[in-house]
């Protein structure tokens, strides 16, 4: 998981601004020297040059074509000489795009006097030639897509202070030469493939200050001997294979580690009495694993502790007191904890950003404690737990920088407090699936900036809220399993929402007609947005530092689904399960960027419009339980990416469509419709009945295979209608069986729904 990513960004800031600094000082000496580049470091400079030439599949390489024997190479770009030899020290090319490999004999590996390298855009492997460069003290190789092993060689660059290899593909075992690095102060081996365990004694590395191997393979128990550095401050060992429990031993580090990221690994077991010593530490970041117990009475003594991450683990019991003086972030979310302890008394005087107690056993009225933090609360999540009671008029006292407030899944009551005459910034809140009762509060109409509301499986009672219409940042908009009432449209009211993205209004009790021109004003579901494509989601609308999952429910491929990520370009209308009547708008074939359409349980009726084929983007249909009549459209057909579909339960007539999409439905989708053709293209043919004179011996086995053919059509339905097709079957047997003596063998098919 990217925690901590206002951590890292400022670590690597402090990073750059010494390279920054150490190169001026370069430059400035530099620049003093009366001595000139000498020939063979300007050739070795030439020779490196014509290794990325200038064309049409490299045209950035342009550069350090600038590099020429008219000027002294000491003044050539990313180049910096020592001020009394003339040698170059220093090659700092990160910002060009070098996109060829490194060879292994490569003119680089001649400047043996380099102090400082970087550089961005290689493939291939790392040559072992790297390690002639013995006066390396900062080697910078991220950007990069360098694969294969680290050479056995790098155990040669001893003066080397700080390493980078981030973003590579790097994979295989740390060479054993590592350990020879013994000068090293910096390491990151971030966001690679390393498959190995970690050296088995990393405290050789004694002047380590931070240390990033996130985002890789590597296993194996807990580094213990990493801990023994006294110099240690910082440890990434996010998003690996580590299993075990945790085994400080003799830590050296205690005193100065102040960022500890163990997230995403393996352990388990209990936090240890030894973790107590880390008394510096300002970021603990133990999500993603199976740690169990209660959380230790010690964590009290951590004064430093800003930011905490235990969720997703199998913590339990009472959450400390003292963990509410965070200023920062505290996560403790999908755990078994079932209480709080009492606040400190410094607690009202603490200001806290990030509170996600959610998806564990909390329960008891809205904790009151949380109404006395400073106005500086942006996130809070109380989800998926057992709250009850009222929700507090308290809560306004911070809605000033919320942006997030979820308090789905519990069993909040009452009415939904007028509190958000401040929430400007709130861009999410999610009140789904509580007992709460009454009208939305106007006040909702401050929270400018929203994107996404919930209010899903309550007992409001209310009109539609089309005063909601004026948020211009309103995305996702569910108003699902509630006790609305009234029409979607009124001719005196704008309709606004034109940014809308999802919209879900199913199982209230809407009423009345729409005009054809309902949907044209929806602007987001018309006009094609290029930054909705692929696979982002809307978790990072809704929290500026770190990613926050927020979740919905909607009925998808005909079920109720459980959306724990949602799609930037999931486009969604679900008006489903109410009383609207009359024709479906023609402006509905608007919405080219629809996917998911569902109108089903109503009451329209007349034609299907055929402008929904103009929906190509679309890939559920659900129209079923109307009173529909004409013919599918036959235009529907070529839309390819319509995997589901329900035309079950109207009076359409005429053909199915022939596209491969319609072909691939079972019967269930169809069934219903008294007057539609060609069914047998998508059940099957039924047997051609023996048509033997009445009172033949033979008459049992007819009567058999059509009985059994109609048990065959059922089958493809779903559950849901079986029991009552099947009572059709013994109640009209004896008309089936007339229809045959009678030569009329098409009625079978037609029955067969």
């Amino acid at each position: 998981m990217v925690v901590m990513m206002f951590r890292s960004k400022s670590y690597y800031f402090f990073t750059l601004y010494f390279f920054v600094l150490v190169s001026l000082e370069l430059h400035t000496l530099a620049s003093s020297t009366l001595n000139r580049c000498g020939h063979d470091q300007r050739d070795a400079l030439l020779e490196f040059k014509h290794e990325f030439p200038v064309n049409e599949s490299n045209p950035q390489a342009y550069h350090i074509h600038s590099w020429n024997k008219s000027r002294d190479c000491c003044s050539w770009e990313g180049v910096t000489c020592d001020a009394k030899s003339g040698k170059v020290i220093s090659l700092d090319l990160f910002s060009v795009i070098l996109n060829n490999t490194l060879k292994p004999n490569s003119g680089l590996f001649k400047l043996q006097y380099l102090q400082n390298l970087s550089l961005s855009d290689l493939y291939g492997e790392i040559p072992s030639s790297l390690g002639n460069l013995s006066h390396l003290m900062y080697l910078d190789l991220f950007g990069n897509e360098f694969v294969g092993q680290i050479p056995a060689s790098i155990g040669n660059l001893t003066q080397l202070r700080y390493l980078r290899l981030r973003g590579n593909k790097l994979s295989g075992k740390m060479p054993v030469s590592f350990a020879n690095l013994t000068k090293l102060i910096d390491l990151d081996l971030s966001d690679n493939y390393f498959e190995s365990e970690l050296p088995p004694d990393m405290s050789r590395l004694h002047n380590l200050e931070y240390v990033d191997v996130r985002g890789n393979f590597f296993s194996g128990s807990f580094p213990t001997s990493l801990f023994l550095i006294p110099s240690l401050q910082s440890v990434y060992l996010v998003r690996n294979e580590f299993k075990g429990p945790l085994e400080f031993g003799n830590s050296s580090s205690s005193f100065r580690l102040s960022l500890l990221d163990l997230g995403h690994n393996k352990f388990y077991g209990a936090i240890p009495e030894s973790f107590s010593k880390f008394l510096s530490l300002d970021v603990l970041d133990l999500s993603f694993n199976n740690f169990i117990g209660p959380i230790p009475i010690y964590i009290s003594k951590f004064v430093y502790l800003s930011y905490l991450d235990l969720s997703y683990n199998k913590f339990e019991g009472k959450v400390p007191g003292s963990l509410w003086r965070l200023w920062d972030e505290l996560k403790l979310s999908n755990n078994s904890f079932s209480s709080f302890g009492t606040p400190s008394q410094v607690f009202e005087r603490q200001s806290m950003r990030v509170l996600l107690l959610d998806s564990n056993s909390f329960h008891g009225p809205f904790p009151h404690w949380i109404c006395k933090l400073k106005n500086s609360l942006q996130l809070l999540d109380l989800s998926n737990n057992r709250f009850s009671g009222s929700i507090p008029q308290c809560l306004r006292n911070f809605t000033e920088l919320l942006q997030v407030l979820n308090l789905r899944n519990n069993n909040f009551s009452g009415t939904l407090p007028d509190m958000f005459v401040n929430a400007t910034v709130l861009k999410a809140l999610d009140i789904s699936r509580n007992r709460l009762e009454g009208k939305l509060p106007k006040s909702l109409l401050n929270c400018k900036a929203m994107k996404i509301l919930n209010v899903e499986s309550n007992h409001f009672k209310d009109k539609f809220p089309f005063w909601l219409g004026s948020l211009s940042s309103l995305n996702v908009f569910i108003l699902r399993s509630n006790q609305f009432y009234g029409p979607l449209y009124h001719q005196h009211v704008s309709i606004g929402f034109e940014y809308l993205k999802i919209i879900d209004v199913s199982h209230n009790g809407f009423t009345g007609t729409f005009p054809g021109f309902y949907f044209s004003n929806w602007h987001e579901m018309i006009t094609s947005n290029a930054e909705d494509d692929g696979e982002e989601y809307m978790e990072h609308i809704v929290h500026y530092d770190d990613y926050y999952r927020f979740s919905m429910e909607m009925v998808h491929k005909g079920v109720d689904t459980e959306f724990e990520r949602i799609r930037k370009d999931f486009i969604a209308i679900d008006f489903s399960e109410n009383k609207f009547h009359g024709k479906i708008p023609e402006s509905i074939g608007l919405l080219k960027r629809l996917r998911l359409l569902n109108l089903s349980g109503n009451a329209f009726t007349s034609n299907i419009p055929q402008s929904l084929a103009n929906l190509t983007n679309l890939e559920e249909l659900d129209l079923s339980r109307n009173q529909l009549s004409g013919q599918i459209p036959q235009e529907l057909g070529i839309l390819t990416f319509l995997s589901t579909m329900n035309f079950s339960h109207n009076n359409l007539e005429g053909p199915i469509p022939r596209g491969t999409q319609f072909q691939r439905q079972n019967c269930s989708s169809f069934m219903d419709n008294p007057r539609i053709s060609n069914l047998e293209d998508i059940c099957g043919k039924p047997p051609v009945p023996d048509l033997t004179p009445q009172g033949s011996e033979e008459l049992s086995e007819p009567k058999e295979q059509v009985i059994n053919w109609i048990a065959a059509a059922i089958a493809y339905g779903p559950g849901v209608f079986c029991g009552l097709v099947i009572g059709h079957i013994f109640v009209k047997q004896e008309w089936f069986m007339e229809k045959f003596r009678r030569n009329k063998p098409r009625v079978v098919i037609r029955s067969a729904r």
